[in-house]
């Protein structure tokens, strides 16, 4: 395994590490963004805004919770107390959805590291996914993908 490869997958691990503190009942996600330099610089994870109570009618009726959660990312961008210019962000279990994309474009982020999506994830954000692939593309941000390995 190459160098960047075995970065890459450490900070994918933490991202999914990350994820497990959503309350979000069906998809935990996690993200992680970090310097040139391999430190950290923000992690965050989907969940409803600071203040707003995880109380579960909300979080299992979906309309509802898709209304007020943030994103993975979002908490990361928002959480992060430095300019993002230049850095990388780690997404698990899957690349970001168009929405977070083009504010993972405005903070300037140079490339994004995720998994290969399963096929049920696919069933339900491939457009997004698609969507978000082309801007990438388009803005010049480098998107990199690792299929799964089993242990």
């Amino acid at each position: 395994m190459k160098t960047q490869e075995k970065w890459d997958r450490r900070f994918l691990a933490m991202a999914e590490h990350v994820a497990q503190w959503s309350k979000d009942p069906s998809t935990k996600t996690g993200a992680v963004i970090v310097r040139p330099d391999r430190t950290v610089a923000s992690v965050g994870y989907n969940g409803f805004p600071r203040g707003v109570a995880d109380d579960y009618r909300k979080l299992n009726n979906r309309e509802v919770k898709y209304e007020l959660t943030v994103h993975c990312e979002m908490n990361a961008i928002l959480s992060a107390r430095e300019p993002l210019e230049g850095y990388t962000l780690y997404c698990h279990p899957f690349n970001s959805c168009t929405r977070c994309a083009v504010h993972v474009i405005q903070a300037k982020i140079k490339r994004v590291v995720s998994l290969t999506p399963s096929e049920d994830l696919l069933s339900r954000w491939a457009d997004s996914l698609q969507q978000t692939e082309r801007l990438f593309a388009e803005a010049g941000v480098t998107y990199q993908e690792y299929p799964h390995v089993s242990n």
